[in-house]
């Protein structure tokens, strides 16, 4: 790191297990036991890339402060550029209010700026403001609100998920994906965490539903996503669809995966799923607001021809199934 007064370090798994997870467990345990947490944290960091997966500072031999990181692309037009991830920016309780965090951001945003790297972006669960000292820009994030009852009720033929469907998935989601102007890319280690997701246990109190249209060996539409009872909504993790008759589908495929529920939440869409769908109840979010900072003149351009755009359009930029 470029910060020779902060030493940054690799947190090994086993640390970050002991050190992190008892403290996060009670926000994202999900109804899984403190054991079936860790498996599952283990299962993911094990294909995370880059590696290390987490770093962070210590302090007396445990970690005071840390991070998670995913390296990701972006598909500006015809070119990549080359953005990391941050996720579940951590201080133990008792080192919170020295300005660690802050430091930890600070030496990693410099040696992925030096390493060639063109962005950086998170998803805030905390005040924006905070990041934004750091460089970091929001831009809308909101969620929608519809009501099941407005969605086409035509049978759509769909049908569950099955485990030989996902390549048929992707495909669907890339042509999907190619006609927006830019989008972080999915690549198979993205797609496999996706997987790793619908096989895990489900937290408790909902319902993982994952339905498809299929048209041939090929997926028209697709939706996955969780019905929750107890908020009486259907709850949308991603989408996509193919064609005219992929478009047509998606309105009743949402309408199934609803049943009896009575509405349909989730993030707000990216284009051009958005469109396909009634206008709803719109609300910015409190949590998950999607971040970027700029570190080279590549990014700074990308960011000058698309940050408009993002502020004025009626869709979100990302999926919630690519939240880190």
């Amino acid at each position: 790191m470029r910060n020779s007064l902060v030493r940054v370090e690799t947190v090994t798994i086993d640390d970050y297990v002991r050190d992190v997870l008892p403290h996060s467990f009670s926000l994202w345990g999900g109804g899984r036991t403190f054991e079936q947490y860790a498996s599952d944290f283990r299962g993911s960091a094990a294909s995370a890339q880059p590696k290390p997966f987490t770093i962070g500072l210590r302090e007396a031999g445990q970690v005071a402060c840390s991070c998670k990181l995913y390296d990701r692309e972006l598909r500006d037009g015809d070119a990549t550029l080359r953005a990391i991830g941050i996720g579940a920016v951590f201080t133990s309780p008792a080192e919170r209010g020295r300005g660690l965090a802050s430091l930890l951001l600070g030496a990693l945003l410099d040696d992925k700026r030096d390493a060639g790297y063109d962005l950086a972006f998170l998803y805030s669960d905390i005040h924006p403001a905070f990041y934004e000292k750091l460089g970091f820009r929001a831009v809308p994030s909101r969620s929608i609100s519809l009501s099941a009852a407005a969605l086409d009720g035509t049978s759509c033929g769909c049908t569950p998920l099955e485990s030989k469907d996902w390549p048929a998935v992707e495909r669907c989601f890339e042509a999907l994906d190619r006609g927006r102007t830019w989008s972080l890319l999915r690549p198979k280690r993205v797609w496999d965490g996706m997987r790793e997701r619908a096989d895990a246990s489900a937290p408790s109190g909902e319902q993982p539903v994952r339905l498809l249209v299929r048209r041939g060996r090929s997926v028209a539409a697709y939706v996955f996503g969780r019905r929750v009872p107890r908020k009486d909504a259907f709850v949308i993790d991603d989408a996509a669809f193919d064609g005219d008759a992929g478009r047509a589908a998606l309105a009743p495929l949402l309408r199934a995966a609803a049943g009896d529920l009575r509405r349909v939440t989730g993030w707000l869409p990216p284009e051009p799923v958005r469109s396909a769908l009634p206008r709803g109840t719109v609300r910015a979010r409190k949590d998950g607001i999607l971040m970027w900072a700029t570190l080279s003149s590549r990014g700074r351009r990308w960011w000058a021809d698309n940050s408009e755009a993002m502020r004025k359009s009626r869709a979100d930029t990302s999926w919630s199934a690519d939240h880190i």
